[in-house]
């Protein structure tokens, strides 16, 4: 959608240099930008060639106007430039509607403005506020309730009773509510029996979760996911799993039943978690960490690494230790 540069600088809260009726389109980056593009600069080094670029406006931190373009003076450009996108890239064309071929139970209830694609399933009971979008093949199961403004990729599976906030992004594949992996050995016959699977998954406000990943629902009890976290594609979160806000949890990382993650935790990829892990606030695990059973990472802004994860100063010491024990043998 069309704005003027006045209009982002009053949206993303930035100081205006420069012509503020200019129209902005789009968004791009420095080398790709035409006409009615926005783009941005953290390295003011690179402002001249944003000046210099096909770029209509130009986000930065410095003040300083090198040409005739719009500066839209920002402590944190990269910030400013993601807030300002989400006006930019608002799609006019998109209409609300209904396709033939959705099946929807006549108790679901659907609000105002609500997009649902090819072949979508919506079971008895469901509940969707207004303003979602449910992607092509996806499932609805019984009784669950979307939020406002959910943005649900094709191909979703969302199982009964699950419950969802407002303005969620779930990518295409994921699976949330699916049974825990809980068992119980039969030590006479060696044989597992199913542990019961009747809990809840809930996951509050603006959190974003990648394609193919998926959310388990708790065992007895409630899978938790916090408001602003945002989880990459392929990762799996177990039954019971408590998980709080503004939490980043990168690929392919896995965590086992009961585990904990406090607010603004930043997970890497391939991190395996096992369960009844508790990860105080603000600490940062490596890519490919390990966190054995029951065990307390605490740290506000520590970074921890390795298998079983530890600080990384200590885990750096312990390589080049075993360095010198190689060079000497």
């Amino acid at each position: 959608m069309a704005h003027t540069a006045g209009e982002i600088a009053d949206f993303i809260q930035a100081q205006l240099i420069g012509d503020g009726s200019v129209p902005l389109k789009g968004i791009a980056s420095i080398t790709s930008a035409r006409d009615g593009d926005l783009v941005f600069v953290e390295d003011e080094r690179n402002l001249s060639s944003a000046i210099a670029s096909r770029a209509s406006a130009v986000i930065a931190r410095d003040g300083t106007n090198l040409g005739s373009k719009p500066l839209l003076v920002h402590p944190e450009p990269r910030l400013a430039f993601a807030r300002a996108a989400q006006k930019l890239c608002i799609r006019a064309d998109r209409k609300p509607s209904i396709h033939p071929s959705a099946v929807i139970h006549p108790s679901a209830i659907l609000g105002g403005g609500v997009t649902v694609e090819e072949q979508v399933v919506i079971r008895e009971g469901v509940q969707i506020a207004n303003g979602c979008r449910i992607g092509a093949g996806s499932v609805i199961g019984e009784n669950a309730v979307i939020g406002e403004a959910c943005e649900i990729y094709p191909n979703v599976t969302i199982y009964p009773g699950v419950r969802l906030g407002n303005r969620l992004i779930i990518h295409a594949g994921a699976v949330l509510g699916s049974d825990g992996f809980g068992y119980v050995r039969d030590e006479k016959t060696g044989h597992y029996e199913k542990f019961p699977q009747i809990g809840r998954l809930e996951i509050e406000d603006d959190v974003e979760i990648g394609a193919n990943s998926t959310v388990d629902r708790g065992a007895l009890d409630v899978t938790r996911i916090g408001r602003g976290t945002k989880i990459d594609n392929l990762v799996h979160i177990g039954h019971n799993v408590h998980i709080g806000e503004d939490v980043v949890i990168a690929a392919q990382t896995g965590l086992s039943g009961s585990a904990v993650v406090e607010n603004g935790v930043v997970i890497g990829g391939q991190v395996g978690i096992a369960d009844h892990v508790k990860i105080e606030a603000g600490a940062i695990l490596g890519a490919q960490s390990g966190i054995p059973t029951k065990k307390i990472i605490r740290g506000k802004g520590v970074v921890f690494w390795g298998t079983p994860a530890r600080p990384i100063r200590e885990y750096l010491k312990e390589l080049a230790a075993l360095a010198r024990l190689a060079r000497k043998s």
